[in-house]
């Protein structure tokens, strides 16, 4: 008797919670904004953006040749002026001061290198052959870059260095390390370089793609095209990998160009730290998406008939991930709802949790009564019940961060 009556409320709950889904996703405010407004205002932003980077690198420029040629051989400060851009063209400010340490103990190691053979073999075709044999063999692979680095600057040092050992010595080294101290200071106080509309971006589109695939499933099994449907939908599946590659990518970018730059603010901090968390919930609802799209597809080309799934686990499942795939889509594309306060995506990403975790007392019960309608399918059931489980639960966490 209790069971039944356990049953009888479980399914009540159901469908209310089914009806009220159902009520959400009609009443869901369509998105208006189009391609034409978003892809004028990334051109506008790239146009932008090039100003910024050319005014950066011709103030630059024109500051070190004002600062080292009163002082540098002949008024010629090249590798100063050449430091200097290398250093305000770097991606932010955090590689702007690694790249000048790594180019300045390069080209002191270089001046070093060319100054040694030098004094031993003279500017010889012998020096430049020992200058090549120790840039090829000395330090480990990783360091290929600054070993040729080290290899060029010896080699064009190696003629004056035989000639004035300590002046071409002394200015190159000089005239790097002024160098690199322009260009890091203009690019960390000239508008310093941000990279959060672009995380920001990139997490969007990772989101929207989950959202529609999410709901292209649940409208797929709701029709019942499972079996001429499967394999595309783990084709897309897989295809979220370079989603993934990229928001992850522009998330580094973004969380490491707040590294000790002066346009950092609290605010702008609290924002990349959002868009961290939901890159990490989001990475793991991409997980349950491919385990989902595999799992139907596995089970769409099972030649076992009593290991197909179900009518009624169909619907269920179908209206699960169609509002999971709301839920996602709300990442994608935030705001106010519009209308009543129910229609928020919370709401609805409440009521898929909740109508999961009663659907899953209801599976439980059949199984447990032997009651279950198609039993040879029971692991299918169990592996997409698990996924769902967790999918929106990583929905849950990072809707509430």
């Amino acid at each position: 008797m209790a069971d039944v009556t356990r049953s009888k409320r479980t399914n009540d709950a159901i469908i209310d919670v089914v009806q009220y889904s159902t009520i959400r996703l009609r009443c869901a405010p369509a998105t208006t904004t189009g391609p034409p407004p978003r892809l004028a205002g990334r051109l506008g932003a790239k146009r932008a953006d090039h100003l910024v980077h050319g005014a950066k690198t011709l103030i630059a420029a024109l500051l070190t040749w004002g600062i080292v040629g009163p002082w540098s051989p002949e008024g010629r400060p090249y590798m100063a002026v050449a430091t200097a851009l290398l250093m305000v063209n770097a991606s932010t400010v955090y590689q702007s001061v690694t790249k000048a340490t790594q180019n300045v103990v390069a080209r002191v190691a270089g001046l070093l290198l060319a100054l040694a053979t030098a004094r031993l073999l003279g500017p010889t075709a012998g020096a430049v052959a020992v200058i090549a044999v120790i840039a090829v063999l000395a330090g480990p692979r990783r360091t290929a870059d600054d070993r040729l680095q080290i290899a060029s600057t010896a080699v064009i040092a190696l003629a004056a260095t035989a000639t004035n050992p300590m002046g071409s010595l002394v200015s190159p080294a000089l005239q790097t390390l002024t160098g690199a101290a322009v260009g890091i200071a203009v690019n960390a106080l000239v508008l310093p370089p941000l990279y959060l509309n672009e995380s920001d971006s990139a997490v969007r589109d990772l989101a929207r793609s989950m959202g529609l695939l999410l709901q292209d499933m649940g409208g797929g099994l709701s029709r019942r095209q499972l079996t001429p449907k499967a394999h595309n939908w783990l084709h897309q599946a897989r295809n979220l990998d370079k989603h993934l590659t990229r928001a992850e990518e522009q998330v580094r970018q973004a969380d490491e160009s707040l590294r000790w730059n002066t346009r950092c603010v609290a605010r702008t901090r609290r924002k990349e730290t959002n868009f961290n968390d939901t890159f990490m919930a989001l990475r793991g609802v991409s997980m349950q998406v491919r385990g989902i799209a595999r799992t139907l597809a596995d089970n769409a080309h099972d030649n076992h008939a009593d290991h197909h799934l179900g009518h009624q686990f169909l619907d269920q499942y179908a209206e699960t991930l169609q509002l999971a795939g709301a839920a996602v889509q709300a990442f994608a594309e935030p705001g106010p709802a519009s209308g009543s306060p129910d229609a928020s995506p919370r709401e609805r990403l409440r009521g898929a949790i909740d109508g999961t975790l009663a659907w899953h007392d209801t599976m439980t019960d059949m199984i447990a009564r032997g009651t279950l309608a198609e039993p040879g399918a029971w692991h299918v059931y169990g592996s997409l019940m698990t996924d769902a489980e967790r999918l929106l639960a990583d929905l849950d966490r990072a809707d509430a961060h």
